[in-house]
């Protein structure tokens, strides 16, 4: 008992690290966006651009070797170097003239992304094999530091605007670092060091395991599972802006609705994990994902095309036309008139049918020429409630996916996790990076907003694919006798 009090420990500070560095992960998207609006810089677009992706992208693919040192030299010394060193660009930015230092130093700070590695590495350490998802699950809530910076940095900012327009924002990057110091000093002091059992190994044997096509497939699912909770904190905000032309406060409010629970419920993930298997939980994710972004594919549309249109049965003269019936030398032919009385449905799609005349009176036709022409009109108000709802559930089952993802790679790898791990996180982390790049090239290309629903639903069912397909060989290869007994049944 006393050594999983320790470990518990061990969950908890690490938990609270990774809450505070991806909290600092995520400053430039406020902190960018209220110097330019204030004017204090005159950034373009494209350099706006550059400075909220550069941190992202550094504590992307910088968690590869932080996951290698994490399992070489264990989580007390790594997570405390990554704490206190990661603390000094945020104390330098207030001196930043420039866009070039800015970026340097945006830089230097987003190896905070990569406490993620780090602390996996160092959790999964201290847990035996039947704690492992749990554990995880639990640090993964870490990423729920995310909502941290959108709820309280533009408060600070107006609050520290109000007495010096032009140099206040300073102190909030001083706060920041401030934070991550006092944090490395604590886990210096309070954690405890352990690292895997296992011969000391070069950086080329630690990197052996990458040539595993389990880890990149781990790597794929990830970059769904993670990279689209990342990607979507992003990109909801206009998103509900553009369709459904929601204030700024209230597209935040339901972007939050998103991201909040996406991150707490990893730990429900982890723990899922642990009763039911890591596997049968990704079969739920990965399913879920499909339905749910297939649901949400369809936007909002008003589509008018042809219908079934009104044919003459045999040659003749048109002897009378009226806008409910047509009459041909006695035989009478009636027209499916609109029905302009009825009410569309503001949760289902809904549809009407009509006919509109194309001949006049006196006009011989011939068999089989058309006399009324179908037209049928869709309707989808695509629901906002119900869209929200959808978002939602779709986050939540991205979160439960992140944690199962992470309770594979001990399972797998059980010396190789901080590399692994890094490895994973990586991928998942390039895919919140490149996410919203990918969607601004669907909507420009295609003109809708949900196509980028289009490419998750895309990307899910490559992931339940290849996961299946892997599990049905493993099976033919372990139990070849019970996996002829199926095939023939």
């Amino acid at each position: 008992m006393a050594n999983l009090s320790q470990s518990h420990r061990i969950l908890f500070l690490n938990t609270l690290a990774f809450a505070i560095c991806f909290a600092c992960w995520t400053l430039n998207g406020v902190l960018v966006t209220f110097l330019v609006d204030k004017e204090i810089f005159n950034w373009s677009v494209v350099q706006i651009g550059w400075l909220l992706g550069i941190p992202v992208l550094t504590g992307s693919i910088m968690r590869l070797p932080m996951g290698i040192l994490t399992d070489k030299f264990g989580g007390r010394i790594v997570h405390s170097a990554l704490l206190i060193l990661a603390s000094i660009p945020l104390f330098l930015l207030p001196f930043a003239a420039s866009f070039t230092v800015f970026a340097i130093l945006s830089f230097l700070f987003g190896m905070v992304g990569t406490s993620f590695a780090v602390g996996v590495a160092s959790t999964s350490v201290w847990y035996p094999k039947e704690w492992q998802g749990r554990a995880l699950g639990i640090f993964g809530m870490g990423t729920a530091g995310a909502s941290i910076t959108p709820f309280l940095a533009p408060s600070l900012l107006s609050k520290f605007s109000e007495s010096d327009p032009l140099n206040g924002w300073k102190w909030l990057p001083v706060i920041y670092g401030a934070a991550l110091l006092l944090m490395g000093i604590v886990f210096l002091i309070f954690a405890k060091n352990k690292k895997i059992e296992a011969q000391s190994k070069t950086v080329k044997q630690l990197m052996q395991p990458l040539k595993s096509i389990r880890v990149w497939r781990f790597g794929t699912y990830y970059f769904l599972v993670f990279g689209s909770f990342v990607t979507f904190s992003q990109w909801l905000l206009p998103y509900f802006m553009n369709v459904y032309h929601t204030s700024l406060i209230l597209g935040g409010i339901f972007t939050s609705c998103f991201s909040l629970p996406a991150g707490v419920v990893r730990a429900f993930g982890g723990f899922l994990s642990d009763k039911f298997g890591a596997r049968k939980v990704m079969y739920w994710v990965l399913s879920s994902s499909v339905v749910l972004s297939f649901l949400l594919l369809f936007p909002k549309m008003d589509i008018t095309t042809s219908g079934s249109g009104l044919l003459a049965s045999k040659a003749g003269t048109v002897t009378a036309v009226a806008p409910d019936k047509i009459m041909i030398e006695g035989k009478e032919y009636a027209i499916n008139q609109e029905d302009k009385s009825s009410v569309q449905s503001s949760f289902f799609p809904s549809k009407k049918t009509w006919q509109e005349v194309v001949v006049t009176q006196n006009q011989k036709v011939q068999k089989k020429e058309l006399l009324a022409e179908g037209i049928t009109q869709i309707h989808f108000e695509a629901n906002m409630w119900v869209y929200l709802v959808l978002v939602i559930l779709i986050g939540i089952s991205w979160g439960i996916g992140s944690a199962a993802v992470f309770k594979h790679i001990p399972d797998y790898f059980p010396n190789e996790v901080g590399v692994i791990g890094g490895m994973v996180g990586l991928l998942g982390g390039l895919g919140g990076f490149f996410g919203p790049i990918i969607f601004g090239y669907l909507l420009a290309f295609t003109g809708f907003w949900t196509s980028s629903w289009f490419f998750i639903l895309a990307l899910s069912l490559t992931c339940l694919i290849w996961m299946h397909r892997v599990i049905v060989k493993m099976t033919k290869e372990k139990l070849p006798e019970i996996s002829k007994d199926m095939d023939r049944k």
